[in-house]
């Protein structure tokens, strides 16, 4: 009788430490989660001014009317229905700036080829409103709220619109563009193929949690929580059917997101009509980076051939 009891008390100290450890799985994943897609706003501490570039604050509301904030900068020498317009689109927990490229360095080489810039801040970042981040899905709207202002109130700049974006801005480009028909071409650098599949190998990257058990928790217990449907963020679902020309670019050491996640793009995409351009660097988002001068030269290119800009 004894030794029955204690058995059953043994099987209930069991149960309550595997509940606790389940209750501790859920809640770090949660917290963890959490932060990440509502991670506080880094500042915008430098403008176009200060690589004496002419600029226009703008704002403008996506679809669902988050309020967005940006600059246009209009074209060196370029007027009327010929100059094109290039928006811009930024990374993860970050902002318009993008340091790491810097892409206000970029949009100087843009300008100084005729080509008006569009910056802005996605929502949930720099200065922009919005609380939340989802890596791609509702972040499409940011994208067509630019390009319904750009129609608004820069019409004749809108006749030829490209985008260029980085990482989360990366994907969110693509994906936004295969279902904007008014955007002629597509740079996405450094982007994932897949969220679902991303997610579930690289997940450790963004937490510094450890794979097992926490991805599986926070994948199943997040999206729910912030209006996330992890399946329809797939570029590489979209890019078989998108008629626009697309460039792919990619560091071969990148780690954060791994340089096959475009060669699978590639593979998928249409052909002629699919670029991949893989660039010696360790860095994510590092192609610039390793040699401005090349890099300016191969986007502005292939935006002046993509949207029939002359040089």
């Amino acid at each position: 009788m004894f030794a029955r009891r204690r058995r059953g008390g043994l099987w209930r100290w069991a149960a309550a430490l595997v509940l606790l450890l389940v209750l501790g799985v859920v809640g770090v994943s949660v917290y963890v989660g959490w932060n990440l897609s509502h991670a506080d706003p880094k500042p915008v501490d430098r403008t176009p001014a200060e690589l004496g570039l002419a600029f226009e604050a703008v704002e403008f509301a996506a679809p669902d009317g988050i309020v967005l904030r940006g600059w246009f900068l209009p074209g060196a020498g370029q007027e009327g229905p010929e100059a094109a317009t290039i928006i811009f689109a930024h990374g993860f927990r970050g902002n318009r700036l993008e340091p790491g490229v810097p892409a206000l360095e970029l949009a100087r080489s843009f300008v100084s080829a005729g080509f008006n810039v569009l910056m802005f801040d996605f929502r949930n970042h720099g200065e922009s409103g919005g609380s939340v981040t989802t890596l791609g899905y509702h972040e499409v709207k940011d994208v067509f709220g630019a390009v319904q202002w750009l129609r608004r109130e820069r019409p004749a700049q809108a006749q030829r619109i490209g985008i260029i974006g980085f990482s989360m801005g990366a994907v969110t480009s693509i994906m936004a563009a295969s279902q904007e028909p008014a955007i002629g071409a597509v740079v996405a650098d450094s982007p994932f193929s897949d969220l679902r599949s991303y997610l579930q190998v690289n997940m450790p990257v963004w937490t510094g949690l450890p794979n097992v058990p926490f991805t599986w928790t926070i994948m199943a217990l997040l999206p729910p929580l912030i209006d996330l449907d992890v399946d329809q963020v797939s570029p590489v679902a979209v890019i078989p059917g998108m008629p626009q020309p697309v460039l792919l670019i990619h560091t071969d050491g990148d780690t954060a997101i791994p340089a096959d996640e475009s060669r699978r793009l590639a593979a998928a995409g249409r052909p002629g009509r699919t670029e991949l351009w893989i660039v010696r660097s360790d860095r994510h988002v590092g192609a610039r980076s390793a040699d401005p001068a090349a890099y300016d030269q191969r986007v502005i290119e292939f935006f002046r051939e993509s949207l029939g800009i002359a040089p």
